[in-house]
């Protein structure tokens, strides 16, 4: 399938969005001493949404190649933030600054790297099979609780979380922080999402998923290693949702 010009203009003018973010976001780091995690939940609020904004503007049809597509330029901006690119360039180093928490160092790419080709291999199947069931609406629930819930998880859990536990993370045994109040912010995203879209399930399995979503995509989230909340939370949201709708 060729990909449409509609496509090419959408993405050119989001990763130029999404460079100027990167960029704006790093220099309030280095030159205003902005918390890199609220930098970091800048630029995640970016890539969640702009794609969505510019839609409502430039349209193209959605196809698994486009899909594909999606995922190689995620990787390829990505790549660009590599140390032999950034050491090279002012304008690389100054976007790897609004990422580079000091707690990841020197992990921040290739846990950045990690979770999007994990949250990739979750998302295609789930597409798939929710795209097949006549069920694709529902797919958003889970999206808005990565992209809202978790987005706001760390910011408000810096500022208001005075209860924290501790979470461990990949390739190394440091333990990492995480609050309640950040994993209260997961579950009351969750819960508003389904009501948000009850219209796609029945009265018993809106009930269900009212129950046991949020709680269950909350603890995906609590438990998962840290920086590696989304493939989590797409899983378990994920097949929660299909049993609900499969079994009820």
């Amino acid at each position: 399938m060729i990909i449409p010009f509609e496509y090419w203009l959408h993405h050119a003018i989001f990763y130029l969005l999404l460079v100027s973010i990167h960029y704006i976001a790093g220099l309030l780091v280095i030159h205003r001493n902005f918390k890199v995690n609220y930098t970091r939940k800048i630029n995640h609020f970016a890539f969640f949404f702009l794609p969505a904004l510019l839609s409502s503007i430039i349209e193209y049809p959605f196809s698994a190649v486009t899909f594909f597509m999606d995922m190689v330029c995620a990787l390829l901006f990505l790549t660009l933030l590599i140390k032999p690119l950034r050491d090279r360039s002012k304008l690389l180093f100054v976007m790897f600054c609004s990422l580079d928490r000091p707690e990841d160092r020197p992990l921040t790419l290739v846990w950045l790297y990690t979770q999007f080709i994990a949250s990739y291999l979750v998302l295609i199947p789930l597409l798939v099979y929710f795209e097949s069931h006549d069920m694709l609406p529902l797919l958003m629930i889970i999206i808005i609780a990565n992209g809202v819930g978790d987005g706001l998880a760390e910011p408000l859990g810096i500022r208001f979380g005075k209860r924290k536990y501790t979470t461990y993370a990949l390739f190394t045994k440091e333990k990492y922080v995480r609050s309640y109040v950040g994993s209260a912010c997961v579950f009351v995203t969750t819960f508003f999402a389904i009501l948000a879209f009850q219209q796609y399930f029945n009265s018993t399995q809106l009930i269900v998923a009212l129950i046991t979503i949020p709680i269950l995509i909350t603890l995906a989230e609590a438990f998962s290693p840290h920086t590696w909340d989304s493939p989590l939370i797409y899983a378990v949201g994920g097949v929660s949702m299909m049993s609900i709708v499969i079994f009820l």
